[in-house]
Parts: C-alpha cells; structure tokens; sequence
C-alpha cells in the first residue's frame, strides 16, 4: 500500500515552550485516518506544518512521494483542506466562492459544486455570516471537495454541531473515501465520529505521537482490566500499557484480549471505547 503523506523527524517549536515532535508519520492512502488528542496536543500544528502554513524547525515531507518544499503548488491541487479557523470572508456568498475557487483551481468542478449546494439544501446567495455554523461547515467541506482532491485534510469538522448534520457529514466523507485513490486525515476530539468511519487511529499528546495503530485492532483487541487495590501486584508490568487508579481498583490499558483473559480469568475486563482510550492514555501512569 502506497503511503499518500510521510513525515520524518518533524520538529515545530513556539516560543511559549510547545514542542512537536520529533515526529515520523506514514499516512497510507485509500483510508480514513483519524488523528486524535485533547485540545493543545498538536494536531492542528502537525497539520498546519505539513501544509506550510506553518514553517517547521526541521522534518522532512513528502505529499504524493513529493518533497513539499520543491512541489508545493502542484500538491496543493490535489489537496482539499478544512482548518477550524480558515475560511473565506463572511461577506461573500456561494455564489463569489465559485467565482474565486474556479480561479484558484485548475480542477474546479462548477456543476459539483452546485449539485452539493442543492443536495445539502444551501442557499446560493445568502452572505457566510447568515449561516448557521452547520451550513458553513457543509458549505466549506463541499468547497474543499469541488476541486476533486485526492487528499482531503480536516481540522474539527464536526466539532460544536448537532448530531444530524455530523451524520450528513461523515456519510460524505465514506461516499468520498469509496474511491481508492481517495485519502482523508481527519483531526478531531470527537471520538464516536472516528468510531463510524476511521480506518486507523494516531494519537497525539502533549506534541507526541504515542499511539499508531488500526482502529479495528484497538476496538477488537485493547481492553480495560479492572482489578481491586489488593490485588494490582498480580498484573504483570509488561502486560500494562497504561494504568489509572481510581478510589477503591485500578483500571489498567492492554492491548491482548484473547491472552489477557486467559491469563487473568478472575478479573473483569471491559470493551474499550476511543474516549476511554484517550482518557487512560493521557491520565493514566505506566
């Protein structure tokens, strides 16, 4: 499987002491990758960095098996990109986006865009400012599609919206993703939004990557071992990921269920949910 991203020893330091990195990432293409963390742990400075909107202090990245740096612009064609605090100025309408994407971009498709105003019932000529946050979402993941990327790269697109237009949002993103030549990355604190459609989970704290793996493997196979205080000294350090002990057991991250349960057949062990994950990873103690 080809990788459609390849970050080597990313590096991205501010002057209020936040460091990412160093960081090596492989994105493959044809999946949704969903890159998790709390607010603050970098996943939007790893995505502003490997689209130059932010200069690294060292990394090397590759697009496409593009260096980013050589090519930027031919990349940037086939990318359709959704940050949180970017967009067009709120006194244009739809109708001025179409006018000045099909400046912006060779590849512009004028009736897609369209067809997407009409299927999401999106008015032409009502000015950004008018919308409500869930038509200007719709409105800028429809503009980042109407180009027809390969890669569409996503910063909280669901975040602050009502549970039916989120629905209307990841069913966009699995009709997207049907083409195999398709990519999306898709950062995001809302766990149960990766649970429905993501392929593979990286997660990032405090501006490292600490987990890489696919979703399946985590929902299927990682658990939550609950045990009482006495009996903590049973569990072997090296079947422990992470722990969190709580006021009268432990709660402890594996990652084997099958040998788990064998192993410890008179403790509980729970199905584990993203949040849960999130939680345990970034509380708990190794």
């Amino acid at each position: 499987m080809n990788n459609i991203i390849e970050v080597k020893n990313l590096v991205k330091k501010y002057k209020d002491g936040f460091k990412l990195g160093p960081m090596d990432i492989k994105i493959p293409s044809g999946m949704i990758i969903g890159m998790i963390g709390e607010n603050g742990a970098g996943k939007t400075t790893f995505i502003k960095s490997i689209l130059k909107i932010v200069k690294p202090n060292q990394g090397n990245i590759k697009i496409f098996g593009k260096d980013i740096n050589q090519e930027e612009e031919k990349i940037k064609e086939d990318i359709g990109v959704v940050l949180d605090d970017m967009f067009f100025p709120e006194i244009l309408n739809a109708n001025d986006i179409n006018s000045s994407m099909k400046a912006i971009y060779k590849t512009w498709d004028e009736d897609l865009f369209y067809n997407y105003l009409k299927e999401f019932d999106l008015p032409r000529n009502k000015a950004i400012k008018s919308l409500s946050k869930g038509m200007r979402k719709k409105l800028e993941i429809i503009t980042a599609l109407s180009h027809k990327p390969k890669l569409l790269i996503l910063d909280e697109p669901t975040s602050g919206l009502d549970p039916v237009v989120r629905t209307e949002i990841l069913d966009l993103f699995l009709k997207f993703i049907q083409d195999e030549d398709h990519t999306i990355l898709l950062s995001t604190h809302i766990t149960t939004d990766l649970e429905h459609v993501a392929d593979k989970i990286i997660f990032i704290d405090k501006g490292k990557k600490i987990l890489d793996d696919d979703k399946d493997n985590i929902i299927d196979n990682y658990a939550i071992l609950k045990c009482d205080t006495k009996d903590f000294d049973k569990i072997e350090k090296e079947d422990i990921i992470r722990y969190k002990k709580n006021k009268y057991n432990y709660d402890i991250l594996v990652s084997n269920k099958a040998k788990i349960k064998k192993k410890y057949r008179d403790f509980i062990l729970d199905k584990i949910t993203l949040e849960d994950l999130m939680v345990i990873m970034i509380k708990g103690e190794k």
